[in-house]
């Protein structure tokens, strides 16, 4: 989806180990994250059932037609990787760690604020995050460091929301 009067950028620096890339094909790894119980847990609360190829492909095809999705790539020995993904929407910003072993380490504030800053610049007033559940310390953190506040309950958690005017950069 064109978010914006441009188009989708190929790729999104965000440090020199650390960038964004365009989402344009499932990566084997993406299986993988969908698989993890702890991923799922996050993701989809509990006793979600993994998910097949089909429904993969159904999550992928929903968020790039609904915001500009991305991989998360990190770089290991100078080969950049694949270790989640993330979604600027209108009105959610979805974000996967996928990869167990980059989790607890700043990545996800790194990319919130990354396309924080891509939202403002495009003229974006409210940014908002539909769900995170009350036991995923993790993502409430990295969201809260960047600014956003829970504003609305739902059934397992809140909804975040950061407004531009108030904007305060993680």
């Amino acid at each position: 989806m064109n978010l914006f009067d441009v188009d989708q950028p190929e790729m999104l620096s965000i440090s020199p180990d650390l960038r964004l890339r365009k989402f344009d094909t499932i990566v084997p790894q993406a299986s993988s994250w969908y698989q993890d119980e702890e991923t799922l847990r996050l993701v989809c609360r509990n006793k979600a059932a993994p998910f097949d190829k089909e429904r993969l492909k159904r999550m992928y095809d929903y968020l790039e037609q609904h915001g500009e999705l991305y991989y998360i790539e990190c770089a290991e020995n100078g080969l950049f990787h694949a270790i989640g993904d993330v979604t600027l929407c209108p009105h959610d910003l979805p974000i996967v760690i996928g990869d167990p072993v980059y989790r607890g380490k700043g990545i996800g504030s790194q990319v919130i604020r990354t396309l924080i800053m891509r939202a403002v610049k495009h003229g974006m007033k409210e940014l908002y995050v539909e769900d995170i559940y009350d036991d995923n310390i993790g993502s409430r953190r990295a969201f809260q460091k960047c600014g956003f506040s829970a504003y609305k309950k739902t059934h397992f958690g809140h909804s975040y929301r950061l407004s531009t005017a108030s904007l305060t950069i993680c």
